[in-house]
């Protein structure tokens, strides 16, 4: 399913297909050092996480993780989307690319197409982002998108101490 275009994307579900991308992807150094190892090692480990932890996602929530891909060459880019996370009372905007592709506006061309998406198709009253801090750009990225910190926060399972930032949905 297509999500949204915009000059330079499409963003799109993931589809079992996606699975060598995907592995590329969860085992980037950016992945590695800001969101964490998933333990994704081989392609069939990466088909059973997207369709226990992507997929699934889909059909029970009708959103979640998308692909990010070139608009025109359909290379894939990375992902962008809306997760249901145990811990947090809201939706998570979650967004990585591989390194080749950071530094170019695509992360913001892509975020801001998905938070419309939350407003309009999702309805969604706010959205949360989590991210450490010391990933500046990830930080600097949400305020671009109008998210304001709203404090700290550790996730079940995990010692690291995130910040949680927000953003209330505005009428336009």
């Amino acid at each position: 399913m297509l999500i949204a275009t915009t000059d330079r994307l499409h963003i799109r579900y993931f589809h079992l297909e996606d699975a060598a991308f995907l592995l590329e992807l969860l085992n980037s150094p950016g992945w590695l050092r800001y969101i964490g190892d998933r333990g994704v090692r081989t392609l069939g480990d990466a088909q059973n996480y997207l369709q226990s932890r992507m997929l699934d996602h889909y059909r029970r929530w009708g959103y979640g993780m998308y692909l990010v891909a070139q608009r025109g060459s359909g290379r894939a880019l990375g992902a962008c989307g809306l997760v249901n996370r145990t811990g947090l009372e809201g939706v998570d905007l979650g967004f990585a690319l591989l390194p080749e592709f950071e530094g170019q506006g695509y992360a913001r061309e892509a975020a801001e197409a998905v938070v419309q998406d939350a407003w309009w198709r999702v309805e969604l009253p706010r959205l949360l982002a989590i991210t450490l801090p010391e990933n500046h750009r990830s930080v600097r990225l949400l305020e671009q998108l109008g998210f304001e910190t709203a404090g700290q926060i550790v996730m079940e399972g995990d010692a690291l101490l995130l910040m949680q930032i927000e953003r209330p949905r505005t009428r336009s």
